[in-house]
Parts: structure tokens; sequence; C-alpha cells
């Protein structure tokens, strides 16, 4: 549920301005609005410090992975140093490395004019002896006389690389091709020395990965205090007053109270006005906070004043994964790959949530693969090995099913906004909703799987359209009601009927996967496994047609579940995931 939350003002003196927000952060409940932009020389500091940490870590996160050993140096004495010695480190590799491009092009471009001293070519030249390079057509080059010394180098792609040597300083009717700078061996030498120096320059990042630990840390107390610099720098600032304001959940509000008399502040505690851009906080019991890492990775957030989906996004979330992946087998890999990485990593984590998610998650698949009887793909099973239940292994019924799904989500969206809105009449026209949403099933079902319509969805129908029609925007004159539901009524009728048939999609992948799966089983079934080579051929596609799925699977969730609850459940339920997410001042930062 998302907490209430009261606006909070303080006002001290100016001398205390900064006691003030320390004591705030020790507290650590109002997530703090600026009465003002917040700036000056420090938080210019902080945030050049965090941006050099930023990329220190990232280029030690990289190399992080060539590295074994648990040598850790939480704490270097001067981590500026350190840290720029890791970029200065990584862009000089770049430079190398970009360098060595060029020079490789250089290499290739000039190979076939053999290897010899640009320097020479300018010592000749004052000595009277001109050199000089030409490409020329090769048909061109056989018409020439010139007056001079012209001899062939090689012949590339109809064109001829050629050496003109003079006492007389004469040009050729063709355009001079420029000396390099550094002759063929020179170049080559040069690259691998660049390419000495940059693995020298890789060994020195991996010397300093100890250093990762303490850049993590450093970093973590620069964002606090960035963090405390830009409340203080924030507040707004009346005759010889300063005064900070932000919000605060109703249940720590007490606390914050006691803390004013204690320092001596002046506080007023109200609630927010409709402006008010209110930060969101979600409290919910263990069991339905696990779905909270899918809303932190996908970044959104509902506004103060929206609703919080977060059981029904993961009964549905959970569902939609069982059907997406729709297979035993891949189920059993989730589990088994979860497990591993909970052993693994465990330890080094508070919250334990993704771990119990990806358990459901993986289990919902196994559940789906054994009613639907696909274990690694369905052709390959013996014929004594029968889905739990028949019924899903036909494909009319399981779109079927889907509308099904389709309809009942999208219509607890709106029996929610109808128990919200009672007892106001506003609340019939989600009813009204309601059944148009079960006449767009059965139509789906008629339009797209050949089912009869059946009859009562008429009298559905209508009876949808008229709560819509009187009571979408309830007035005293009728006449301006129906007009305005009629509005209403043409803008979302349509969306009703597409939101059930996207429902199809949940068959459609589910149905890939299998067919891929198939696949692979039938290729690898068709080479056998007769002789060592053949086994081994027959066990990569098995192995790598199965990891493709088991890849594309999450993928799947990523692009289909997640767009099911949170565009067309949700814009059924009028979220738009147009909130703040609450931050309060504290003691330690939370990336």
């Amino acid at each position: 549920m998302i907490v209430p939350m009261k606006k909070v003002a303080i006002l001290v003196q100016d001398k205390d301005a900064e006691s003030a927000v320390a004591s705030l952060r020790s507290l650590g409940v109002v997530h703090v609005e600026n009465q003002q932009p917040p700036g000056g020389p420090e938080l210019g500091a902080l945030n050049e410090d965090i941006n050099l940490l930023d990329a220190a870590i990232g280029i030690l996160s990289t190399a992080a992975g060539s590295v074994s050993g648990d040598k850790v140096d939480k704490g270097p004495q001067d981590w500026r140093s350190a840290a720029r010695h890791v970029v200065d480190c990584m862009k000089r590799i770049e430079q190398l490395e970009d360098y060595s491009l060029n020079l490789a092009k250089a290499i290739s471009d000039w190979e076939a004019w053999g290897d010899f001293e640009p320097e020479a070519v300018a010592v000749l030249a004052k000595k009277n002896v001109f050199v000089k390079l030409y490409q020329i057509p090769l048909k061109e080059y056989r018409k020439l006389k010139p007056e001079a010394v012209l001899r062939e180098i090689s012949v590339t792609s109809g064109m001829v690389n050629c050496v003109l040597v003079s006492r007389d300083n004469i040009d050729l009717p063709f355009k001079e091709t420029p000396l390099p700078k550094a002759s063929l061996s020179k170049m080559r030498q040069r690259v691998a020395e660049d390419k000495r120096v940059a693995v020298s320059l890789k060994e020195e990042l991996k010397r300093q990965l100890p250093l990762l630990a303490g850049f993590l840390d450093t970093k973590g107390l620069l964002r606090q205090e960035l963090e405390f610099c830009t409340a203080l720098k924030g507040m707004g600032q009346e005759g010889g007053f300063s005064y900070l304001a932000g919000y605060a959940p109703v249940d720590a509000c007490a606390a914050l109270t006691q803390k004013a008399k204690r320092e001596k502040w002046a506080v007023m505690i109200s609630e927010p006005s409709g402006e008010d851009k209110v930060p969101t906080l979600i409290r919910n019991p263990r069991w339905i906070s696990i779905i909270a890492p899918v809303f932190r990775m996908i970044e959104i957030v509902p506004g103060y004043r929206e609703l919080d989906i977060s059981l029904w996004f993961l009964i549905f979330f959970s569902v939609f994964f069982g059907i997406l992946i729709g297979d035993a087998g891949y189920g059993a890999v989730y589990f088994l790959f979860t497990l591993i990485v909970q052993r693994k990593l465990g330890a080094k984590l508070k919250d334990k949530s993704v771990f119990v998610l990806f358990y459901i998650l993986s289990l919902c698949a196994v559940a789906w693969g054994l009613l639907s009887g696909t274990i690694f793909g369905q052709a390959w099973l013996p014929e004594h090995l029968k889905p739990l239940i028949p019924a899903l292994r036909n494909d009319s019924k399981v779109q079927s099913l889907c509308f099904l799904i389709g309809a009942l989500h999208l219509n607890i969206a709106h029996l929610w906004r109808f128990a919200i809105k009672m007892p106001s009449l506003s609340a019939l026209a989600e009813l009204g909703w309601a059944l148009i949403l079960w006449v767009a099933f059965f139509l789906a079902r008629t339009l797209i799987l050949s089912y009869p319509f059946p009859a009562f969805a008429t009298w559905l129908l209508i009876g949808g359209l008229g709560l819509v029609l009187l009571f979408s925007s309830p007035q005293k004159n009728i006449l301006k009601g129906i007009g305005a539901g009629l509005g209403v009524l043409l803008l979302n009728l349509v969306n009703n009927f597409t939101d059930i048939v996207s429902y199809i999609r949940l068959f459609a992948v589910g149905l890939a996967t299998v067919a891929i799966a198939d696949a692979f089983n039938a290729m690898a079934m068709g080479i056998g496994y007769n002789n060592i080579f053949s086994g081994v051929a027959t066990s990569l596609i098995l192995v790598l047609g199965h990891m493709l799925n088991v890849v594309l699977g999450p993928l799947s969730m990523l692009v289909h579940g997640v767009r099911l609850n949170v565009l067309e459940f949700s814009s059924h339920l009028d979220v738009k995931w147009s909130g703040i997410a609450y931050r309060p001042l504290r003691e330690k930062a939370k990336d």
C-alpha cells in the first residue's frame, strides 16, 4: 500500500541551519524538497569526485572478471590519486589501441610499396635527387614516357604504385602520393611496442582491483555528503532564518515533532495539497514485497494519489511467467540457477526477495509445463507421458484461456475502481466497463476462434453501454452527462477489445518457445548418437538450442509479462506511473 504522507516545514535560525540538517539526517524520515536551486563550489567539487569514482569503479568492475583472489584494500590513503591513476591508465590504453588501429591501417596501405625510410627521401632532395610516389591507372602508366626514372613498385586493383626519380624536380600529370611518416619496419615496431605497453597497463589495472571495495565505500560516503550539502544549500532563507520543507510518512511525524521540541525548531505539519509533488512510499507485507525488485529494475513508481498494484502484479506476473516459459524443464533450470546464485551471492545481499521471486516464477513454469506436458519440448516425449490437462495442448482452447485471463485481469482493475469510487454514482460507470470487457472477451473468441457469440452478451453490451453513458460524468443536466459519457465511450470502446486481444501474446510466445525446443530436438535426433562425433554434435545442438530458450525466456517476460501489467492493466486502473520515489535524508546514502 502507498503510505500516507504529511507535508513538513521546519524553521531555524541561520546559525543553526547546518546542525538542523545534520539532526534531520540522523532521524532519516524527511524527504527534502529544495526551496531554492542548490549550488556552490562544494556541490561542484563533490559531483566531480563522485564522477571520478564512478569512472574508476566502472573500469575496475570491468576488469574484475579476469582476476582471481579475494585481496581487498578498503581504505586507500589518497583515493583521488588512486582513482585518477586508474582512469589515466584506461585513457592511455584506449589511446594506444586507437593509435594501433590507425597504424595497422597504414601498414596495410603501405605494404604494397615495400619498406623504405621517408627520411632518406628528404636527404636526397637536399642533394637535388627528387623522389616522388604516384598511383597511376595501369593503362595510363603504359603510355607514359617521362624524362626521368619511373619504376613500377607493385600493382593493386588496376593501379600502378610507382616511384619517379629525377634531378630536375619534375611532376607527372597525376596526384602525388604523400610519403608516410615512418617506414614499415618502424610502424610494425611501434605497433608491437604499443601492444606491450597496453598489456602492461592492463596488468597495472588488475593490481588496482583491491581498491574497488574502498572506492565503493568512498562513493557512498560522498553521496551521503552530497545529499547533505544539497539539502543545506537548498534551504530557503528570510530575515536571519532558514527553512526546510519536505514530506514525511504519517507514522514518523510523532518522532519528528519530538525531535523539533528537543532541538527547539519551529515545525509545521500539514496535509499535502493537490499541487504538491508528494513522494511515494510503498509498504507491503513481506510476501507481496518480493515483487519490488521488478519495479526497481524497470524504474517505475506510482503517483502518490494513484494505486499500488503490487499484489495483482505479483499474481499475474507469476501466471504470465508460467505461460510464457511454458516448460517444466526450463522452470527447473531457472530454479537450480537461482539456488546456485543464492548460495554464492546470497550472503552479500541484505534483500533476499529477488531469490524468493525467482523461486516462485520457476515453480510457475514447472507447473504449467507439467499441466501441458512440456518438458524441454513436447515432440520427444513418449506416448505414456501425457499432459495433466490435455486441453492445454489444444491451440484454440489455450487462446481462449488467454482471452479469459485478460478479461479477468482487466475486470479486477475496474472493480477496484468501482470500490474506490463508491458511493459516487460515477462508480457505476466502472461496472459498465466491466460488462463491456466481457463482451469484448466473447467477441474476440468469435472473431478469432470462431466460437459462437452468446445471446446474453448482447444484453451485457446494452447494460454496459448504458452505465457508461449515464454515469461516466453524472451531472444535473442529463443530456450533458450523456454527452460526456459518449465522448468517453468513443475514446475507449475499441481499446477494450484490442486490450483483450493483446493477451494472445501469452499463447504466441509460449508456442514459440515449445516450437524452438522441438525444432532443436528434431535436429539433434536426426543426427543421433551413432558414433563419438555424431554424439558430440547431437549434444551440442541440444545444449545450445535449449540454452537459447533459457536465455530468451526472461527477455520475453520483460517485453510481454511486464507490459500486460504496466500498460494494459494499469491504464484500465488509471495508474500513470507518475510518482517520485520517497528518498529521505538519512545517515547512510543508498545506491
